[in-house]
């Protein structure tokens, strides 16, 4: 039953503390924040509308007697390809019991095994079986177990179809956010004594994508724009197995299905990936998106297959009730046929500079989840590893915050959005040509395998459509898809601008001019500094 005192549409015009974003990171900030702040919780739409809901697999946590903090720390660096930051890693490894034990805390149910408590699976870069899951909607259940904890909270308002816009900032701190309501388009000033982005992933940038629409990058293009250093995106993860169907919309077959004993397979039957690398199909996602891609350009194909049905169906049924009845309802029955897959933009490696408690380049501005970059997933992500840092530097997050709060404590009025100077613009149909260009430069050019040359047209290409959305946004009123295709312009540009600047193959960064890894590179991140700002503080090696 939903607290009638927990306002669920118009947020008020002052917190103590603004979360930015509903997913994992947010909710589970926002449950850890004592009940004496005042929270605001503003979400792009409903629960859906958060890649948090999408995700299927875990969380990974060393919990088995043949598992450790150790092998953990080591499969998730070999993953990283020597880009991760041990003292990042370390942290957020050894927290993971504690993280799984705060949910099952909060009523989150994991599935259980009769033999061994916690059913823990496997899934590729693992050399154990860690991942705590709900059979195969991991995150689906833990956003809507969470959401509904956080309605029983009285100090906290959440807002859903409200949009962030710009940060409001001075030259050293935040002092809240532009935020504007889908519905009607109006803007409205919130002022926080401390703002917090959890606003996910971009990779809406790219044409197929396994997120929901609302993954667009507002937080990292926000931070950039107000003066935050942003790191590593040239990592774009992109998920191997996704659907091939024209009205699947890249539904992701996840991980674990592989971890479970799926194949891959080329249209005659043929396993490929043993070629590639010896851990075959549990190689890391990395090697196995760009051995797919490989297939898949040298023989003309449209797609490879995964193929599970040499397993019982009552298994599958059980084990991936939602991907079973997902691949049925477009006619592939997992027990009985291979499943046609190709790869996907799945996760943000990169983003914005921060450390493990989540601070950033500006004081009162915090930056958790995928959102951001505290070291953890290097060159490449292992898998679920994300839900993992999504809790774990939330937790943190809430205890810096109660240490610092009275340190940013402050009245500082803010100015009302004016929009005095603009008109109404009769010519939208700029905004879904630029939309459609950003995302198919970025497939076409900036996608698993790169060269130099392509970078380069890339960049001409989107400096042209950053220019034009710019233009737009100074002279119009602004709408939903202007404020996303201006945040997908800039993230477009940073990444191209951190592949340029990368001169080897790393991870998910492959470029043809560069194939071979670097070893003087070794720890060594991207990281790009607003023009606007020099800045010296150092968040990383926290």
């Amino acid at each position: 039953m939903t607290n009638p005192v927990t306002n669920l549409d118009m947020p008020k015009a002052c917190y103590d503390v603004l979360i930015i974003g509903g997913g994992a990171a947010g909710l589970s900030l926002a449950l850890n924040l004592p009940d004496s702040l005042s929270i605001g919780l503003l979400c792009k739409g409903g629960l859906s509308k958060s890649s948090t809901y999408y995700a299927q697999g875990g969380i990974a946590a060393a919990l088995s007697d043949d598992d450790s903090y150790q092998i953990h720390i080591n499969d998730t660096i070999e993953a990283g390809h020597d880009l991760c930051r041990e003292p990042a890693v370390s942290t957020i490894i050894r927290s993971a019991p504690e993280a799984i034990a705060w949910l099952q805390q909060e009523a989150v149910e994991f599935s259980q095994s009769n033999a061994t408590g916690l059913d823990l699976a496997r899934e590729g870069g693992h050399s154990q079986r860690r991942i705590v899951h709900c059979r195969d909607t991991t995150g689906r259940v833990l956003q809507t177990t969470l959401y509904e904890k956080l309605k029983q909270r009285t100090n906290v308002d959440i807002s859903h179809h409200y949009i962030a816009v710009d940060l409001i900032c001075t030259e050293t701190r935040c002092l809240g956010v532009y935020m504007m309501d889908c519905r009607t388009r109006a803007v409205c000033a919130i002022s926080a004594n401390i703002t917090v982005l959890a606003t996910g992933g971009a990779n809406k940038v790219y044409l197929y994508t396994t997120n929901p629409d609302s993954a667009s990058g507002d937080g990292i293009a926000m931070a950039w724009r107000a003066g935050c250093r942003i790191a590593n995106m040239e990592f774009m993860q992109f998920h191997p197995t996704c659907l091939y169907h024209p009205q699947a919309k890249s539904f992701l077959l996840s991980e674990a299905l592989r971890g479970e004993g799926a194949k891959l397979l080329l249209p005659n039957g043929q396993e490929f990936m043993h070629r590639f690398d010896a851990r075959g199909v549990l190689a890391p996602r990395d090697i196995i998106a760009r051995a797919i891609d490989h297939e898949i350009k040298q023989l003309g194909l449209n797609c490879v297959y995964l193929d599970i049905s040499h397993k019982p169906k009552a298994f599958l049924v059980k084990r991936f009730p939602e991907i079973y009845r997902k691949c049925l309802s477009f006619g592939f029955d997992l027990a009985a046929t291979p499943v046609p897959v190709v790869p996907a933009a799945h996760y943000t490696c990169g983003g914005i500079l921060s450390d493990l408690d989540g601070h950033t380049d500006i004081q009162a501005l915090y930056a958790i989840g995928e959102t951001a970059y505290c070291g953890l997933h290097g060159a490449n992500r292992l898998a679920s590893n994300s839900l993992l840092e999504c809790v774990v530097v939330a937790q943190r997050a809430a205890r810096a915050i109660v240490r610092e709060y009275k340190d940013y404590k402050t009245q500082t009025p803010l100015a009302e959005w004016d929009e005095s100077y603009v008109t109404e613009s009769k010519e939208n149909v700029i905004l879904s040509h630029g939309w459609g260009g950003v995302r198919r430069i970025m497939w076409n050019y900036v996608g698993i395998v790169r060269s130099e040359r392509r970078l380069e047209r890339a960049q001409k290409h989107i400096s042209l459509l950053l220019e034009e959305a710019s233009d737009y946004y100074s002279r119009y009123r602004i709408n939903y898809d202007l404020v996303e295709f201006r945040n997908l312009t800039q993230i477009a540009q940073l990444i191209i601008r951190s592949a340029l600047s990368r001169r080897e193959s790393r991870g998910l960064h492959y470029v043809t001019d560069y194939p071979e890894t670097n070893p003087s590179l070794n720890g060594r991140d991207t990281i790009l500094t607003p023009p606007q700002k020099i800045l010296k503080k150092s968040l990383i090696s926290s």
